[in-house]
């Protein structure tokens, strides 16, 4: 139950092993960084998996999954504002509920970012294909695009992606977030050249019936949907690498949010609009396949291939780039191995860490596929956001006077119903996305205590009872 004091966090950013990071994200940069990590999978591959289960009225869904975003969103910037640190709410939790609860969020969150990043890089090969048949009238094979027990032995694709957004984070945090800006900047354009396109598509019998499945579909595919918001937080991870971040933290993590919920709601409505909610089922690419039923033509669809492709890239680019970084805060704690937090003194950058997480998640995106993937990072988000909400509450109580750059309206209340909406969402889950979260969390106590306690930086400054 020893807790980190906040002064402490704030003093130790940016401090690794043997090196430093290094300021320099302006807020425009980090606002990229939140948009990057969010606007990508969700609304290019993972729709098509949700559409089925909600019908038309999915575009309630997006905005369901919103709203509970929303709420943990005004606790992350409260935190993001008043803690600036590369530790994210695994550091929040340090600081109010103490080193078990942190673990067990940090836990959470290797699941959120680095899982993630391997289920945005599965979706990021079916758009490559879309790209590949429309431009040259081939296709890569199913045997090497595939994970086995789809009809594949490898996803070679997914692995490329994480492969090359490891290239770029090896480059340095500024190189990394410049790449990131122009990515978001193309996808953005690409979504809405789609609802652009699609608009002229939209026949008013698709929106009906608008709830064919009741209410429990609409709660089911929201909780799927919010896999599309995870990565709002991402800005949060750049704490110790931000200029200015008591400021410029809690107004990125707001802003991209609102970005990317109306961009999101705005393609879905127009989407189910132009395509029967039926076969969307059936549709791996979705949004270039409606592109190309409205306008007859493979040239709008190739072209939106095109933008799906660097808007997923940069999703793997930004959600790698926040588990690091989450890494590397739990490495100088003492609660993963010291590598994590070893610096490069010339370029400011965690090498071996940003090569075995690239690593892992490579490994990962090749061999699992994409569903079980996003509603084991969903539930595992949902779970790192309700402790959130819990920080918010706690600090509150016992640092009143804390100086805080952004303060959620209506605390408690706020924070208890943004608690309250997570566990609600986790409850729409099925049984075996629960038992892949149970497993999780088992390994990841059972890593506490065999290792993580004993070598916790806190218990090595702090003598035992037996000692005294």
């Amino acid at each position: 139950m020893r807790r980190k004091p906040v002064e402490r966090l704030v003093a130790e950013g940016g401090q690794g092993e043997g090196g430093q990071l290094k300021r320099s994200l302006s807020m425009w940069q980090l606002t990229m960084i939140s948009i990057g990590a969010t606007l990508g999978t969700g609304i290019f591959v993972v729709l098509g998996e949700a559409v089925p289960k909600a019908g038309p009225a999915v575009v309630v869904s997006f905005v369901i999954a919103g709203l509970t975003a929303l709420f943990s969103a005004l606790s992350y910037a409260e935190l993001a504002g008043t803690i600036p640190v590369s530790g994210s709410s695994y550091s929040y939790a340090y600081a109010t509920m103490g080193e078990l609860i942190a673990w067990i969020c940090g836990w959470c969150l290797i699941l959120e970012y680095g899982v993630s990043v391997a289920a945005v890089a599965v979706g990021w090969g079916q758009y490559l294909n879309e790209l590949l048949s429309g431009t040259i009238g081939l296709t890569i094979p199913g045997w090497m695009a595939n994970p086995p027990g789809q009809g594949g032995y490898l996803n070679i694709p997914a692995l490329l992606v994480v492969l090359l957004a490891m290239g770029f984070l090896l480059g340095g945090a500024k190189e990394s977030a410049r790449a990131n800006t122009i990515m978001v900047m193309v996808k953005i354009a690409s979504l809405i050249l789609f609802c652009a396109v699609a608009f002229t598509g939209i026949r008013a019998g698709n929106y009906k019936p608008f709830m064919p499945l009741g209410l429990g579909g609409v709660s089911a595919a929201g909780a799927s949907l919010f896999f599309s918001y995870i990565g709002f937080d991402a800005a949060s991870t750049a704490g110790e690498e931000a200029k200015n971040p008591k400021r410029d933290l809690p107004r990125a993590i707001m802003l991209s949010l609102l970005i990317v919920t109306a961009l999101y709601c705005l393609v879905a409505l127009v989407a189910v609009g132009a395509m029967p909610w039926k076969q969307f089922g059936n549709a791996d690419a979705a949004l270039a396949q409606i592109m190309k039923d409205v306008t007859g033509q493979d040239f709008w669809s190739v072209l939106l291939a095109a933008g799906a492709v660097i808007a997923i890239a940069s999703v793997v680019l930004t959600v790698m780039y926040g588990q690091t970084r989450i890494l590397f805060s739990m490495s100088r704690d003492g609660l993963v191995p010291k590598l994590f937090a070893r610096v490069s003194p010339k370029s400011g950058i965690p090498v071996a860490n940003t090569v075995i997480v690239s690593l892992f998640c490579g490994v990962l995106a090749a061999v699992v596929p994409l569903g079980a993937l996003a509603d084991a990072t969903s539930i595992g988000t949902l779970f790192a956001f309700a402790l959130v909400n819990a920080a918010v509450i706690v600090l509150r109580r016992t640092r009143p006077d804390m100086p805080r750059s952004f303060k959620v309206a209506f605390s408690p209340v706020t924070p208890a119903i943004g608690f309250l909406l997570c566990l609600w969402m986790m409850g729409s889950f099925e049984t075996i996305t629960w038992e892949y979260f149970g497993g999780w969390m088992i390994i990841g106590i059972v890593l506490y205590f065999a290792y993580g306690m004993r070598r916790s930086q806190l218990a090595r400054e702090v003598p035992t009872r037996l000692e005294k």
